[in-house]
């Protein structure tokens, strides 16, 4: 085995754990990306209420699409820190990244953490020129909890309404491993984040497709059991029942971490997750009948 592939191998594997030394590992290498990173951007009043925002250094003679990241971690844990590796990939792509935090439960409850999430993308679209991007082209993204915030957002005008603004022009929605129809709630603390029973479909994404929604690229592993495939399948059955471009992206042998895992440089072999967003945000809007799979 060589060197490359034990490092890879090692990173994998503390990265299915969310370990801090797994994030520290797989942060080194984007330490040293061709980007400038602007830290601990204000959204909000609260300390939660952060971003970092990753600019290419190279040049640019058009107006760069603008990407926004939320992180996983069952709407209690994470923090944008230990993204960087998502930033650095983004900006090497030649987009403008936007990695978010926003406050989690038990601090908030739904819908708490999703108006962290409109406010956050609200933001990116009103300051995107001053990063060279363009707030036209504004792509909201999320890893397992964060692609539910991106979905919801998107899809739930409520939020945007609430943020005292009209929603930005929303080019598309990339999903990791996203809960995006996963009723009945088993989980106690999940039962308490998302209630009281009767607003619990209200947590639910599949239940406010619409057809003038975005492009959606919803990405899953076939060996995720942490959030099922079927929410992926399903969300993407309804979006295309509705008319709503959609592509469908099911990685056999790969689990739940490692779809945002391969945006990692020593794991970008792991899953093909960065060549299907590149070319999602580079070619625009598939076609309504792309990927049924």
């Amino acid at each position: 085995m060589s060197r490359r592939t034990a490092l890879a191998a090692m990173f994998a594997l503390f990265l299915e754990g969310c370990s801090r030394l797994g994030f520290l590992a797989a942060n080194v290498p984007a330490v040293f990306g061709p980007y400038k990173r602007h830290a601990n951007i204000a959204y909000g009043a609260d300390p939660r209420q952060r971003l970092d925002v990753y600019v290419p250094e190279s040049a640019s003679l058009e107006p760069r699409p603008v990407v926004v990241f939320w992180h996983g971690g069952r709407w209690r844990y994470g923090d944008k820190a230990d993204y960087r590796f998502v930033g650095a990939a983004l900006a090497e792509s030649g987009y403008v990244a936007v990695v978010a935090n926003y406050r989690n439960y038990p601090q908030v409850k739904m819908p708490g953490f999703l108006g962290d999430a409109a406010q956050a993308a609200l933001w990116s679209a009103a300051h995107a020129k001053e990063y060279g991007g363009d707030p036209k082209r504004l792509y909201l993204m999320g890893h397992s909890a964060g692609a539910h915030l991106a979905a919801m957002v998107t899809l739930d005008p409520r939020y945007f309404a609430a943020a005292g603004q009209a929603a930005p022009p929303i080019a598309g929605v990339i999903g990791l491993s996203g809960p995006y129809d996963f009723l009945p709630l088993l989980e106690a603390d999940v039962q308490d984040m998302f209630g009281p029973p009767p607003i619990y479909p209200e947590s639910q994404p599949i239940n406010f497709v619409r057809g003038d929604a975005p492009p959606m690229l919803l990405v899953h592993g076939l060996e995720d059991d942490t959030v099922r495939p079927k929410n992926s399948r399903n969300l993407a059955a309804a979006l295309r029942a509705a008319g709503v471009p959609v592509t469908l992206k099911l990685y056999p042998k790969i689990s739940h971490s490692d779809t945002v895992a391969a945006l990692t440089s020593l794991l970008r072999g792991r899953a093909p997750t960065l060549a299907d967003i590149r070319t999602f945000v580079d070619q625009g809007a598939p076609g309504a009948g792309a990927c049924p799979a």
